[in-house]
């Protein structure tokens, strides 16, 4: 089955050229895609009958599923498995806070990083998601109409899938796809400097940077890429662009007691951020079977809080949200395949 779900404008051209249609039909398909939402060809009916015949004999399909299974926590927090790579689904997060309903979408099944706090991590990397695995996270869930962000923060690396990651940011954006504001969108990355730099200068995203710890030899010990992507190199690529008005940049930092959480820490992180603009956002360390670390007390969390912002670097101590059903910050691992369709409370 080839699917429509997940091709750019430009694609869509191709695949109406290859039927025989006019080049405004990639326009129609996209907007039955993206803007009405259907799941099945025969649906796009000012595409002529014999067009939609020829789509269905060419093997081509809208290529939407729904979620294997959900999820929900008591703080109305969902999580959805949906099929993934390799053998390993994948899992999108819902997350409503008030005015806002956000959904974490994965982009790879796995992840290559092997940052030894979070489980997504430990478990490897079993494969690329493709666009239409991304778009059809944002578009299969019950709350899909009521969205109001997307966080590239699920599982996998964003930048070390560039060619899902960025037609799914192209979909999300355009005008012929679901015309999001940019604005609405954020990307975390490890600093993984290829993809970092295309999505600084071909998008208008926000940008949100795993850092951690700001000692190199800290940093390295529990997120390996420091070698590869050290924040030496990082941070003097996002100073080339400007976040001083809309868009945004942020530090994650998730906090190990007497790790990554004194003053001493707190002072090195103030002189790496001085000047860019940075958001901190403080996360409450979730535990993870394999790794000793422990989380910081509140106290303590509020301390660096309070040094960041004193400083003059904005920080704040993100809720944590979904930890009963392992959906919070470093928790999410996806499910082998043989066992997806087990019991929702096995999720």
């Amino acid at each position: 089955m080839k699917k429509l779900l997940g091709l750019t404008l430009a694609q869509l051209g191709d695949v109406a050229a290859e039927i025989g249609l006019r080049p405004f039909a990639a326009r129609q398909m996209a907007v039955w895609l993206y803007q009405k939402r259907v799941s099945d060809i025969d649906a796009m009916t000012d595409l002529p009958k014999r067009a939609r015949a020829a789509l269905v004999e060419k093997g081509y399909a809208v290529g939407r599923e729904e979620p294997l299974a959900e999820a929900r926590s008591s703080d109305g927090t969902v999580k959805y498995l949906f099929a993934g790579r390799g053998g390993r689904d994948v899992e999108a997060v819902y997350i409503p806070d008030k005015e806002r309903a956000t959904l974490c979408v994965s982009s790879q099944a796995g992840c290559r990083m092997g940052c030894r706090f979070c489980m997504t991590g430990q478990g490897g990397w079993q494969g690329n998601l493709d666009a239409c695995d991304i778009i059809n996270q944002v578009l299969s869930i019950p709350e899909s109409e009521t969205l109001t962000n997307i966080v590239f923060m699920g599982m996998g690396e964003p930048a070390d899938n560039l060619d899902a990651v960025l037609p799914a940011v192209e979909i999300l954006t355009s005008p012929w796809g679901m015309a999001w504001s940019p604005r609405r969108i954020t990307v975390s990355t490890i600093g993984k400097l290829d993809g970092l730099r295309r999505f600084l200068a071909d998008t208008q995203v926000h940008i949100a940077l795993s850092v951690h710890s700001p000692f190199a030899t800290e940093r390295q010990d529990i997120m390996p890429v420091e070698k590869a992507f050290p924040l030496r190199e990082v941070m003097p690529v996002i100073r080339e662009y400007d976040f001083a008005h809309q868009r945004r940049f942020s530090v994650e930092y998730t906090m190990f007691a007497g790790m990554n959480d004194d003053e001493r820490h707190a002072d090195a992180l103030v002189r790496l951020l001085r000047g860019s603009h940075a958001r901190v956002n403080l996360i409450r360390f979730h535990r993870t079977p394999g790794f000793e670390g422990r989380p910081s007390d509140r106290s303590t969390m509020e301390r660096f809080r309070d040094y960041l912002n004193e400083a003059g670097i904005t920080a704040t101590i993100r809720a944590s949200r979904g930890e009963d059903i392992m959906a919070a910050c470093g928790m999410l691992a996806g499910k082998a395949r043989n066992t997806a369709k087990e019991s929702l409370s096995d999720l």
